[in-house]
């Protein structure tokens, strides 16, 4: 194993070095930022040394440019300060014109609206001549109309000549009114007509206002936009010009370098800043350490035996080719498997956690303790009887594997506990009333209406007598199981694990045959796989997924979706509706997929069809 002694001690030195390098790496870094302060600072000193005349020369002919590209910077600030200011006065100016013409407004603005109102008033009092007009002709009709019924009666009335004059009298009265209201009606149309010619008279000076009020707008605008633009090409100079004076900036670092560097070879330091030298010097210190390191790595690594360094690389890439095959095989298996029948058409799934940490359950619990008991259990089934344990408590999730033989329901009951199932196990071994038979080695409890079996580490199957044996034997591979690559696994596995409530089936019809109806009629014929997730939180919310029988039948489904919801999605023999809004319908082939909110007093009903505690409509008829 001295290889791998070899391999470690190898790759400790590797780290060291590498450790060495990036300390050495930045040590440089700072070296040379001390050397061109150095040399920024000891410019004069260098005068006296003709080794670095050139430096000097390049650094004046830079700073000359410095100074003009300062001046231009400071010319272009100027002109952007002027061009403020003329947007300031141009702002004010406008501000100035529009309130001087809005107090101009002001009062044409109160005679049209005091015009609108006397031509609306007009309006209706002239509407209120012309229903009397009409109520008069009305009267007369009416009038004739009596008079003709009584002159038509045989025999006639003995009073019908007194009926005769009382109804000639008023119809005698009745053209006066009419001409009394001609008159008014024309009094009341030359009022409408005068009022009318007033408020469009009002409307034309108003709207001349709103018109000038525009055009001044539109020119201060326009006058903004110029000096925005202005303000824009003066932005840009000025980003130009000050890019190019860190430009010279940077050029004159190189000179700065080498006066630096060759006062700091001569001890010279600048009169007013003698500490810069004697950064230098540390930290030239500093690299001649970190190099004389590096190299003291370099030559303990070349001491190595490359032999046994070449067997312990061997190792360490087949360990990791074997890891690169082992753990995509692990990851890929399953990590949970819910052993049903391949014969199973529903299953029904309960997160008893979420159920106890839902806001709809709570209330329920709290407000309706009796009627939520009886839905608990009812949702629960036969996993309400196992022995010695509390569901909200002890289980983590309730699965239910329903399929119809003969019109009669099958029910597979799986029951996940939070820790180990031994407490379960114990109590039915010490209870007198179980009977325990094994089949193929694995032992299963059972008594005249109820058995048990483990079929997993926290898994329970639990039910009657002829179906937990299947399970049993569905675990034990003698019968086949609910492939977790099937159509029915795979989309149950798509609802969401989180929610509270999960229920798919691929035969939707069938489900009313399972529990209590739910879905619409026409919603499950429509469909040839459903499946329904709920979350009981506030407000309660729904993801509902089907696969119809083509691509274009899916799209057109989703068509009605969004136009006619209340069709759809309502609870069957019922007048409530599964959603709140219209629900968010996403299509993608021949699956379909809408989310919804739904109503709390539908879902307590939902709750209860699928628990069957509720009454049917049809039973209660009966």
């Amino acid at each position: 194993m001295s290889f791998i002694r070899t391999g470690l001690r190898e790759i400790g030195l590797k780290i060291r070095r590498q450790k060495t390098r990036m300390a050495l790496r930045h040590e440089k870094r700072v070296l040379q930022r001390s050397e061109v302060n150095l040399g920024r600072e000891g410019c004069s000193q260098a005068v006296n040394f003709p080794e670095v005349r050139n430096e000097i020369v390049a650094l004046k002919k830079l700073e000359q440019e410095q100074k003009e590209v300062a001046l231009r910077i400071a010319q272009i600030e100027e002109g952007i300060r002027q061009i403020d200011l003329q947007r300031q006065e141009n702002a004010r100016a406008q501000n100035a014109e529009l309130a001087k013409l809005e107090e101009e407004k002001k009062p044409i603005l109160e005679r049209r609206n005091s015009a609108k109102a006397a031509s609306d008033l007009c309006d209706r009092e002239l509407s209120s001549v012309e229903r009397r007009l009409q109520d008069n002709d009305a009267a007369d009709r009416d009038l004739l109309k009596k008079l003709a019924d009584l002159q038509a009666l045989v025999p006639p009335p003995e009073d019908l000549e007194t009926q005769t004059a009382a109804i000639s009298a008023r119809r005698v009265r009745l053209p006066e009114e009419r001409a009394e209201v001609t008159r008014a009606r024309l009094g009341s149309a030359e009022a409408c007509r005068s009022a009318r010619e007033k408020l469009s008279q009002n409307e034309t000076e108003l709207a001349a206002v709103e018109k000038k009020i525009t055009q001044i707008r539109e020119e201060y605008e326009a006058r903004d936009r110029v000096l925005n633009e202005s303000s824009r090409a003066q932005q840009d100079a000025l980003k130009s010009a000050r890019g190019q004076h860190a430009t010279v900036e940077e050029k004159k670092n190189p000179a700065y370098l080498n006066i630096g560097r060759h006062l700091a070879s001569h001890g010279i330091a600048p009169p007013n800043a003698p500490h810069l030298l004697e950064e230098v010097q540390k930290h030239r210190t500093a690299v001649d350490r970190h190099s004389q390191h590096t190299a003291e790595l370099a030559v303990l690594s070349g001491q190595i035996d490359k032999q046994e360094l070449r067997r312990f690389y061997f190792s360490v890439v087949s360990v990791l080719v074997l890891l690169a095959i082992i753990l995509p095989l692990v990851f890929q298996t399953p990590q949970k498997r819910e052993w049903l029948p391949q014969e199973t058409e529903a299953i029904l799934s309960l997160n008893t956690e979420q159920f106890d940490r839902d806001d709809l359950p709570k209330r329920w619990r709290r407000d309706q303790a009796a009627e939520w008991k009886d839905v608990w259990s009812g949702l629960n089934g036969s996993a309400q009887q196992t022995p010695a344990l509390n569901l909200p408590r002890d289980a983590v999730r309730v699965t239910r594997g329903m399929t119809t033989d003969s019109g009669t329901t099958r029910e597979f009951v799986l029951v996940e506990t939070r820790g180990d199932a031994s407490q379960v196990l114990r109590s039915v071994e010490t209870d007198k009333a179980f009977e325990k038979r094994p089949i193929s080695g694995l032992p299963v409890w059972m008594r005249s209406d109820f058995a048990l079996a483990r079929v997993g580490p926290r898994t329970l199957a639990v039910g009657s007598v002829p179906e937990v044996e299947e399970l049993v034997r569905v675990r034990l591979g003698i019968q086949p199981d609910l492939k977790t690559t099937g159509q029915l696994f795979d989309r149950f596995q798509d609802l969401n694990q989180g929610s509270a409530l999960r229920l798919i089936s691929r035969d939707p019809p069938k489900l009313a045959q399972m529990f209590h109806p739910v879905f619409s009629r026409e919603l499950l014929e429509a469909s040839q796989l459903l499946g329904l997730s709920l979350t009981l939180q506030n407000p309660v919310r729904a993801r509902l997924v089907m696969k119809l029988k083509s691509a274009d039948a899916a799209r057109e489904f989703g068509r009605q979706i969004r136009s006619e919801p209340q069709r759809w999605l309502r609870i069957q023999d019922s007048d409530l509706f599964l959603h709140v809004q219209t629900p968010e319908v996403e299509t993608q082939g021949e699956d379909i997929q809408l989310r919804f909110d739904v109503p709390e007093n539908s879902a307590r009903l939902l709750l209860r069809r699928i628990a069957k505690t509720d009454i049917v409509p049809a039973v209660a008829e009966n």
